[in-house]
């Protein structure tokens, strides 16, 4: 178990896995969005999988850029 000297730190490693878990759960939602849109015959709901699936690519790579920046702009981010 990880002591930490102060409550900054905790904060810290607390945003460090709260992005990371978010970007988890985006990819995720992106890939189930891709499997109901492959599954479903309905063209009207077909296209809103796909509009929402790119949204969620979209916030996706935002996350991930604001991952790439706690790692390597905040070293105390690193996991």
């Amino acid at each position: 178990m990880l002591s930490f000297s102060n409550r900054k730190d905790r904060i810290k490693i607390t945003v460090s896995s709260q992005v990371k878990g978010c970007f988890a759960s985006v990819k995720n939602i992106e890939a189930t969005l891709e499997s109901l849109s492959a599954k479903t015959r309905d063209q009207k709901a077909d296209e809103i999988f796909n509009d929402v699936r790119n949204t969620m690519r979209t916030v996706q790579n935002d996350l991930e850029n604001q991952v790439l920046h706690l790692t390597k702009e905040e070293p105390q981010y690193k996991s």
